[in-house]
């Protein structure tokens, strides 16, 4: 084979192999939110949480968490206080790792799942208190009692998840209620009346 004909032939299969290594390696990821798209999203179900800890008899703190969550967010980087976020929570998926306790839990005299199926989370009002962290304030609704409730939020990352590629946006935030403001008072004061809340929520691009 010709010596220029083999070099131009090199040169262009490695540019194609370049180009390819391109067009599939996925963006950056960033801790920056003005990387944020802005647009609609919706809450990934398998990677969001909601953490809840609450006294046991004044010794232990008990832990357990809610899943199967979901939702949506609309969100403009360049004016985060507009931005908007609905969130349903199925009372049903309650779990802290104790089959019995988890049923009584649902039942009438505490969560009342049958009658009130799920817990919702509506922003109203959202402010922005760092580079990265807002408070989001909203009207909770729990066991069919509507009070507001704040959560201290923090902006992890933006960008192509590692297993499919799909834009992604992950947040991590904080919240404290009385469990007694929504008429679940069951054992007050020697079950805690406070409940700590810590959420891990990821949004994706539909």
């Amino acid at each position: 084979m010709n010596l220029r004909i083999f070099q131009i032939m090199t040169i262009a299969f490695a540019t194609m192999l370049s180009l390819q290594a391109n067009a599939a390696a996925p963006s950056p990821r960033s801790a920056d939110p003005a990387k944020i798209p802005p647009g609609s999203y919706a809450i990934y179900t398998p990677h969001t949480f909601v953490l809840f800890g609450i006294s046991d008899l004044g010794f232990t703190t008990s832990y357990g968490q809610f899943s199967g969550i979901t939702g949506t967010m609309t969100v403009d980087p360049a004016k985060p206080e507009a931005a908007t976020l609905s969130v349903t929570i199925p009372v049903s998926s309650i779990s802290i790792q104790n089959a019995v306790l988890e049923r009584v839990l649902k039942d009438a005299e505490w969560l009342d799942a049958q009658k009130f199926p799920n817990i919702t989370f509506v922003a109203t009002k959202i402010s922005q208190t760092g580079p990265n962290t807002i408070d989001i304030t909203g009207d909770l609704t729990l066991h069919g009692v509507t009070r507001p409730v704040t959560l201290a939020t923090k902006f992890n990352q933006v960008g192509p998840n590692q297993i499919d590629g799909k834009l992604m946006i992950g947040f991590d935030a904080t919240a404290h209620l009385k469990r007694s403001d929504f008429g679940v008072a069951k054992y007050v004061p020697v079950v805690g009346d406070d409940v700590s809340i810590t959420i891990s929520v990821a949004f994706e691009k539909p």
